[in-house]
């Protein structure tokens, strides 16, 4: 059986935590850091994991180290974990946003087995979108731990290439928030036409619910799901007219491209800092 440990115990850490947990993985084979100790013992007694505010003391205490850590604290973090690491030969996962291999492998002293992996918000709730990255030095057998542990709390998908998780951070990894506009943006023209606020809201919510599980459940594609509800002459042709006539499609292109350049302006900048 291996042995975990979560080096931050922020939102994602504790998502994964507890996602782990609930998918039968036995805490006394996890350990959990965190600087804030009331946090941590919260943790103990909610999951009776190991936690420690020592990130040198987890990390040597696993054979699988997960860096749950915000970007701009990456590098000093993991050059402390770099003797650990060496000597214990660990798989490295990291959910940093922004931090690409190549700079983890240098804070990390060489020759790592390293999965760089984008997840997203839902994750809190188990329902996240995974990218995940593994380099040269990872095996088959650290891979599959690696998507079952990253399966814990939603869906996990291989990338071949590093330079796209530019585009998964574009996408999915900031994905929540634009179908978080468009929810208030429907909520509020349903408003405006009449209806009470928490009849737009709730009509909104189970809209946006009931089309993304008619997607994920059909074969069909969204294109065709689309054509499907599109009546000729119809209330919904209407209103695409009106969505197409402003070119929904390259406003959204314009916006994931925005944000992928933006990811790439991040991870040299993260990257600089150590040149």
């Amino acid at each position: 059986m291996h042995t975990l440990a979560i080096i931050g115990a922020g939102n994602m850490g504790a998502s994964l935590l507890g996602g782990l947990i609930a998918n039968q993985f036995p805490g006394e084979r996890i350990w959990i850091t965190d600087s804030d100790p009331e946090k941590l013992r919260t943790l103990k007694q909610q999951f009776n994991v190991h936690t420690t505010d020592n990130n040198e003391e987890a990390a040597n205490a696993a054979d699988i180290v997960i860096l749950a850590l915000k970007p701009q604290i990456m590098r000093e973090a993991t050059r402390k974990l770099a003797t650990v690491s060496q000597a214990k030969k660990s798989l490295i996962i990291s959910i940093a946003a922004g931090i690409r291999e190549e700079d983890l492998q240098d804070w990390l002293g060489g020759n790592v087995a390293i999965v760089r992996c984008m997840p997203n918000t839902p994750a809190l709730i188990r329902a996240g979108a995974t990218a995940l990255y593994a380099n040269h030095f990872v095996t088959a057998k650290q891979r599959d731990l690696a998507e079952s542990i990253l399966r814990a709390v939603g869906t996990a998908i291989w990338l071949d290439n590093e330079k796209h998780m530019d585009a998964v951070t574009a996408l999915s990894g900031s994905g929540p928030a634009y179908f978080f506009l468009m929810i208030e943006a429907l909520q509020a023209a349903g408003e405006k036409l009449g209806l009470a606020s928490e009849t737009a809201r709730l009509l909104t919510l189970q809209t946006a619910l009931g089309a993304a599980r008619m997607a994920l459940e059909s074969n069909e594609s969204a294109a065709e799901l689309r054509r499907r509800v599109t009546s000729p002459g119809g209330t919904t042709e209407a209103a695409l007219r009106v969505l197409e006539k402003a070119n929904i499609t390259e406003l959204f292109f314009n916006a994931l491209k925005t944000a992928k350049e933006r990811s790439e302006e991040l991870a040299d900048t993260f990257g600089k800092e150590v040149k």
